[in-house]
């Protein structure tokens, strides 16, 4: 059932007192090894900044740290099976905006609730979306593809990597900023989505930076900007969608650890302690950063309030796009 914005903001700031935080305070583990679920297949920047995590978070708390992969249905499948665990800080999710915003809204029956279920443990890095283009397309500026797309509406058409998507919203915020009307075509992940692209059968579409990032430096693509609050280390030239007169139009995706919701305090704070400074290490930010991926490192009670800020945004742009349930 699709929950109004109302239910789903109500249910994410329930039971979100956080208790002081303190190392002294932490309840010693068990000997078991701590597992983090990626709720996406292997190989991808999720999947490698969680390995990253886990073999320094092993370090830190004296025990053994592994990486399982359960894809499926959005991150439903992964996310679902820690919901379910024992909520003692020895399974973790690595959550993303799709499986702990979006899913809640966009998916009838996910089989576990997003702000209910879960806890977070730490905000951890963002991925940018860049705005991308056939090479040969016409359009080398923001402004010349809304030109073109105003000239002939719906004519243009876009692609996402699935209905509800990160790149999917990404694009409705776009329009939504800018007036202009493309057509939808989704498909199913970032591969296929990139293909498209270079082949010339897609006009535009937002794809994650790292994605793209071989195709855009080969010249197979064109990159025209980035919805983002600053601009890539890795492509620094590349301006934003603010730079180009478009504002409001930021659609960076997230990634953060969640441990379920009934975990005790203390556990959780040990857990979040030594995640962000796992993530404030300068050899840990350099390998996200060739990874694609931007640390913005977040303590459990800052992700939480940025949580609910993100939430406010996204069920506004499902509602106003007519983004149906899957």
């Amino acid at each position: 059932m699709l929950l109004s914005r109302r239910a789903a903001l109500t249910l994410l700031t329930a039971g979100t007192a956080w208790p002081q935080r303190s190392i002294a305070q932490a309840q010693v583990f068990s000997s078991r090894q701590i597992r983090i679920v990626v709720p996406y297949p292997a190989g991808g920047p999720t999947d490698a900044l969680a390995r990253l995590i886990a073999n320094a978070l092993q370090k830190s708390v004296e025990r053994p740290v592994i990486v399982e992969n359960k894809p499926g249905a959005s991150g439903a499948v992964g996310s679902r099976e820690v919901a379910r665990s024992d909520p003692d800080g020895h399974t973790l999710v690595l959550g993303t905006n799709q499986t702990h915003v979006t899913n809640a809204v966009l998916l009838k029956e996910p089989g576990y609730d997003p702000f209910k279920d879960f806890i977070p443990v730490a905000g951890l890095a963002g991925l940018q979306h860049a705005l991308v283009t056939p090479k040969d397309a016409g359009a080398r500026t923001v402004a010349e593809l809304i030109a073109r797309a105003k000239a002939a509406p719906g004519k243009l058409n876009y692609g996402s990597t699935g209905v509800g998507s990160a790149s999917h919203l990404a694009m409705e915020l776009f329009l939504a900023r800018t007036g202009a009307r493309i057509t939808h075509v989704p498909f199913r992940g970032a591969a296929p989505l990139a293909l498209e692209i270079v082949a010339g059968r897609i006009d535009c579409a937002f794809a994650t930076l790292p994605s793209v990032l071989g195709q855009i430096e080969a010249g197979e693509m064109i990159a025209l900007a980035l919805a983002s609050p600053q601009r890539a280390p890795q492509v620094p030239a590349l301006q934003l969608l603010s730079e180009q007169g478009v504002t409001g139009g930021e659609a960076d995706a997230w990634l953060a650890l969640f441990a379920p919701r009934a975990t005790p305090a203390a556990i959780t704070a040990r857990l979040s302690d030594a995640v962000t400074a796992i993530m404030r290490d300068p050899g840990l930010q350099t390998a996200a950063l060739k990874l694609g991926i931007v640390p913005q490192v977040r303590d459990s009670a800052a992700f939480t309030a940025f949580l609910e800020v993100e939430t406010r945004k996204w069920l506004d742009v499902v509602k106003q796009a007519g983004v149906k349930p899957d």
